[in-house]
């Protein structure tokens, strides 16, 4: 080897390269621990304690729903600045129901400007909460600009209302408007081919006529009355109303805002429905009043929602060898696969019962039902797991949320124990499929479709050729066969004969309330009410009940943290769509994951447990 020392270029370069290494790992720890301060600043931070006395702010925005849907990533950066916004009833509840017993918490303020609607069973939910931490002596005041009917029916529950003098108070009952579209689908020359079990299945409607049938108005009235009978009874109790004043109120809106010289906040006061027409100077000088002035630039002493519940999480107590209820949330509509929280996914739900099952120390299972259905296949796969479970000695109790029809309900009927809230849309017992053909279409444009093949169903089922008679028949029978296998599971889930199941079903909807004269449901009450109940069949007492989700990777995790911490906008607070065109799109979502193929066998994809009436409210 030789002994020459390297040369002086050589060292330099060395040197350099030792420099840039050294950078680059400063570098990187620098970017590191910045990352890092900003999860801190994002997740952590000093985390104060509590003020003695100060109200609980509660602010919930967007829609009130069981479970948060799932939040793509790629959406956070898109046009819309992220999903929509969402509030969980649980969270609220949670907080409210421990503020209760708070010393430190001397009232809630109730914030509703930002809230775009939710079930009624889950403002119900809400309310019900609030009405118990009010009637132990602390105040509960809600503050609107204006109120829609979703926002008043949450603030009814409050002992003090304010109304912005610019404001109003829009009640304007239920209604169930659809659009149409035989018409302009024979403009375009697409032939939808309807398959279907029950008089009143009447999703299938929009696409075979102009409006509605006798036997979709018919029940279509019938359930929303009991709703709206509900909400107005509901209001008129709470607010200290003569019987049919908020009928009064919506039916003569025009006369009586034209009697009140068109001052929509005046009007509410003098029909009662608000206590004061407050400025916002005056709304924090009553605030204030109750919780003083506030510090780090709030207005008044208050805690927000997603503060206190840190506070409660960092005292809970550890459960460990206490007996655990299971509490298994089945929120959207049903595909196919594996899917999302904010869908059902037949596959990723039944996995999800499985595990659980097998490796949960559950002594009962409790399915929170919130769907109005959807693919048939999803539905028995998800049912097949729930009779699975109960085969191995543990209980299943349903527990039905704002809806749980058509699919919602295959899941639910064999259960060992059903609860609905009274306000619940259930039942649609019935079965519908649906297979658009664009033969004309096409032809319209001089493209044709021929060709030869070895039995009258190769080929039969093409999206480009026409539906022979054989293929049709092929269809209604598979059709059929699975409207009786609805029947009869529900009939030997809730021990009645086929007959009478058949006369309650035939895709008839019917309110929580109905659904139990009739034997659907065994009782009503809320989520809490049948937690108990599955408690009770397991033997079991003192209780800790576990939410069963399915286990989030770190950017899920990440991501969520994200859209809780309020760090990341958030979409324009839109009211969710209600007609029938959001809806159209859903069911074509539904379509295209099927392939009309798929009929030969047995109707896997394709076939539809799916209430498309039950998304109008």
């Amino acid at each position: 080897m030789s002994d020459k020392k390297p040369g002086m270029l050589r060292r330099l370069l060395r040197f350099l390269g030792s420099l840039v290494r050294i950078a680059r790992t400063v570098l990187s720890t620098l970017l590191l621990l910045i990352f890092i301060a900003m999860l801190a600043s994002l997740f952590g931070g000093e985390l104060k304690p509590l003020p003695e006395h100060a109200l609980l702010r509660l602010a919930p925005t967007g829609t009130l729903v069981e479970q948060r849907s799932y939040a793509d990533p790629r959406e956070l950066l898109g046009p819309g600045g992220g999903p929509a916004p969402e509030t969980r009833v649980a969270d609220l509840v949670e907080a409210i129901g421990a503020a209760a017993t708070d010393p430190r918490i001397t009232g809630i303020t109730l914030e509703l400007d930002e809230l775009t609607g939710g079930g009624l069973d889950k403002l119900e939910t809400v309310g019900q909460t609030l009405a118990a931490f009010s009637a132990g002596g602390k105040p509960v005041i809600a503050i609107g600009d204006s109120y829609t009917q979703s926002q008043y029916y949450l603030a009814s529950f409050a002992d003090e209302i304010h109304l912005n003098p610019f404001g109003n108070v829009l009640l304007t009952g239920l209604g169930s408007y659809h659009l149409y579209f035989k018409e302009a689908l024979d403009k375009l020359r697409i032939n939808f081919h309807v398959f279907r079990v029950g008089t009143y299945k009447d999703a299938v409607e929009p696409f075979i006529g102009t409006g509605m049938s006798d036997a979709s108005r018919e029940h279509t009235r019938a359930w929303l009355a009991e709703l709206w009978h509900a909400v107005a009874t509901g209001i008129e109790g709470r607010r200290h109303l003569a019987a049919g004043a908020i009928d009064d109120y919506v039916d003569h809106a025009d006369t009586k805002l034209a009697a009140a010289n068109g001052d929509g906040a005046q009007l509410a006061r003098q029909s009662g429905l608000v206590d004061h027409v407050s400025t916002r100077p005056e709304i924090l000088t009553r605030l204030r009043a109750l919780a003083g002035k506030g510090g780090d630039e709030r207005d008044y002493g208050y805690v927000e929602l997603r503060e206190y519940l840190t506070h409660l999480n960092l005292r809970k107590p550890a459960n460990a060898g206490r007996p655990k209820i299971g509490v298994l949330v089945a929120s959207g509509v049903m595909y196919d696969g594996d899917q999302q929280a904010g869908a059902i996914g037949g596959d990723s739900l039944a996995r999800l019962i499985r595990q659980t099952r097998e490796k949960a120390a559950i002594k009962a299972l409790v399915l929170r039902i919130d769907s109005p259905g959807g693919s048939a296949f999803a539905a028995d796969l998800v049912r097949q797991e729930l009779l699975a479970t109960q085969a191995e000695g543990i209980p299943v109790v349903v527990s039905m949320g704002t809806v749980a029809a058509s699919g919602g309900y295959w899941i639910a009927a064999e259960a060992d124990e059903i609860w609905a809230e009274p306000t619940t849309i259930t039942g649609s017992i019935g079965v519908f499929g649906m297979v658009p053909t664009f033969e004309d279409t096409l032809a319209a444009v001089g493209i044709h479709n021929d060709g030869v093949g070895t039995s009258p169903f190769a080929g039969a089922l093409r999206l480009d050729r026409p539906m022979s008679e054989p293929a049709a028949r092929l269809i209604q029978g598979s059709v059929d066969n699975l409207y009786r296998r609805f029947v009869s599971l529900v009939a030997t889930g809730r021990d009645m004969d086929v007959a009478t199941v058949d006369g309650i079903a035939q895709g008839r909807v019917w309110t929580g309330r109905q659904a139990l004269e009739r034997g659907l449901v065994d009782h009503l009450g809320n989520l809490d009410a049948a937690v108990a109940a599955a408690a009770h069949r397991a033997g079991v007492e003192n209780y800790e009940t576990v939410p069963i989700e399915p286990p989030l990777d770190f950017r899920e995790r990440f991501i969520r943290q994200l859209m809780e911490s309020g760090e990341l906008p958030q979409a324009g607070s839109v009211a969710p769509a209600t007609s029938l065109s959001a809806r159209f799109g859903e069911l074509l979502r539904l379509l295209v994951r099927s392939s009309a193929s798929d009929w030969m066998t047995a109707a896997r994809h394709g076939v539809f447990l799916h209430c498309l009436e039950c998304g109008s409210l």
